[in-house]
């Protein structure tokens, strides 16, 4: 489980492929979200690993999928704008 503990936001990613996201705000102007599917973890080779989350059920509109970064040892994160800082840092945490 990854979080932030600021807004509250967390990002399960479990074993099985499946994840959960609970008041994820995707950007500015936008309210936090909650939004689950699939997740499949890409190690590239020319930029930052990824983790892409597969949105099911149309829980975030018309986005089909959204990039999870990682950066170092136990931190991912989502930029939504390509040119900009991460819009949200999540940590790993302990699961209740």
């Amino acid at each position: 489980m990854y979080r932030d503990e600021e807004t509250g936001s967390e990002v399960r990613l479990d074993s099985e492929g499946t994840f959960s996201a609970t008041d994820v705000s995707m950007g500015e102007g936008s309210g936090p979200a909650d939004f689950s599917g699939r997740w499949e973890f890409h190690d590239s080779q020319t930029s930052s690993d990824f983790v892409y989350l597969s949105v099911e059920d149309g829980g975030l509109g018309k986005i089909g999928g959204v990039q999870l970064y990682t950066k170092g040892e136990g931190t991912v994160y989502f930029q939504f704008d390509p040119d900009g800082p991460p819009t949200l840092e999540l940590d790993r945490a302990d699961a209740p």
